[in-house]
């Protein structure tokens, strides 16, 4: 057998076993939180019912709607049936809709909101790390305290910093939501307007952390294969500085994508403090919302897509090791 299909077969094996082991947590995981959310779907229901009878018939419908009636193996083999149907049920929180609507409905914002956003913050690191290392002198002490600042601040910090001065000092850009409130999403330029207005605050937020991370492994990295000896016996032979810096942050890019993979993968679980302070409707809120709900086939829809995302994102991430670096598919090939 080939070496690279030897360990394309090999990494897609660890990614099955992996993503059968998560999908089983997924569904435990949830189950085991205390409290009984049927109870408390019935409780609204039930508001004002004076007559016990007919209250415990409205749980028993709801259990047996839900399934929550029958023993947790046959709950688990009806779910991995459901999934592969790509029906996750019932959302018990936002009954009667179901979790596929739901996530519908959220993972769109999420998505528009995280990838750009994700990907601008780690070009920019990128970019200021490097021209930190290759320039040094007056550029990097600008770059590098600033790095360690934005790299520092939490997530939540940032959020709110923007937010006090833009939408409450200022008032340049709107507190909350992802589009006026006022509007019903469309095509429509104003909607879109309203929706690129509302989109800036969590979007920036996400760019400066990023960015800073970004720019402090960027830096370290070249300044690591600057001070390499094959590049001393490059400049020695008289290769153009040009293409030594090429070769230079070529080879510094391998951890930098390594974190670019690990973001994207995680971009659903990182998208919920932007998501909350700026109460954005994307995945992050609804997850968070489940949670409080004790919805638990929102939680192991929401968990699956995020865990689904992290294994591709690796998996990926391994094949393309693979195919930049001989050296790490010949190691691994062994």
């Amino acid at each position: 057998m080939k070496g690279y299909t030897r360990y394309f077969l090999v990494k897609f094996g660890w990614f099955l076993v992996t993503f059968v082991f998560a999908f089983v947590l997924n569904f435990t995981l949830p189950r085991l939180m205390p409290g009984d959310p049927v109870a408390a779907i019935v409780a609204r229901q039930a508001q004002g019912m004076s007559n016990p009878t007919g209250v415990q018939a409205i749980y028993q419908q709801y259990t047996e709607l839900f399934g929550t009636n029958r023993p947790i193996i046959e709950q688990f083999f009806i779910y991995v049936r459901n999934v592969f149907r790509g029906d996750f049920g019932f959302s018990f929180s936002q009954y009667p809709r179901t979790v596929a609507e739901v996530i519908g409905a959220s993972i769109g914002w999420t998505l528009i909101l995280q990838f750009p956003a994700i990907l601008v913050g780690w070009i920019l690191g990128n970019v200021l790390g490097a021209m930190a290392a290759y320039l040094k002198g007056g550029f990097d002490k600008m770059v590098m305290p600033t790095a360690l600042f934005l790299s520092s601040f939490p997530a939540f910090g940032m959020a709110i910093i923007l937010l006090v001065i833009f939408a409450v000092q200022l008032k340049w850009l709107p507190t909350s939501g992802g589009y006026g409130y006022n509007l019903i999403p469309s095509l429509t330029p104003t909607f879109l307007w309203s929706a690129f207005v509302h989109y800036q605050l969590p979007f920036w937020s996400i760019v400066l952390i990023a960015i800073g991370g970004q720019a402090i492994g960027m830096r370290s990295m070249s300044i690591y294969e600057l001070n390499a000896d094959y590049v001393k016996f490059a400049r020695f032979m008289g290769i153009k500085d040009d293409k030594i810096v090429a070769y230079v942050f070529r080879n510094a890019m391998l951890p930098q994508v390594t974190g670019l993979a690990l973001s994207i993968g995680t971009m659903v679980g990182g998208a919920l403090i932007a998501e909350i302070v700026f109460s954005y409707p994307g995945l992050g809120t609804t997850l968070l919302n489940g949670i409080m709900g004790q919805d638990y086939p929102l939680i192991s829809a929401a968990t699956l897509i995020i865990t689904f995302m992290v294994l591709t994102a690796f998996f990926i991430l391994e094949i393309v090791y693979g195919l930049i670096d001989p050296r790490i598919k010949a190691a691994q090939s062994d």
